[in-house]
């Protein structure tokens, strides 16, 4: 029987990105999603939302302190930042989520 990872925290990063800008954004997301997976510790999922009003990236954690690690990565901060600036109408919202149950 396979194991599943289980998800115990999630780092919600939601962007104002103007849709002219969106597949440029996407594009960023596809990148350094593998690396992300395979790279970070406690990494277990990363999806992009998009609606109207906004871009978000859901990341999955193993636990809070994987999430508040990869905020201070040099994977975040060098690259994922740093591509995704020109984009940002306005500073990301950043929230960490415990999941409970």
């Amino acid at each position: 029987m396979a194991t599943e990872n289980k998800v115990g925290a999630f780092l919600q990063i939601t962007m104002k990105i103007n849709e002219s800008d969106r597949a440029a954004a996407a594009a960023v997301y596809t990148k350094y999603r593998q690396p992300f997976l395979d790279d970070i510790a406690g990494a277990q999922s990363k999806n992009l939302l998009v609606r109207d009003s906004d871009v978000q990236v859901l990341h999955g954690f193993a636990s809070v302190a994987d999430a508040e690690n990869y905020l201070k990565s040099d994977l975040f901060t060098q690259d994922v930042v740093v591509e995704l600036n020109p984009y940002f109408q306005e500073a990301p919202e950043v929230c960490i989520y415990s999941v409970v149950g």
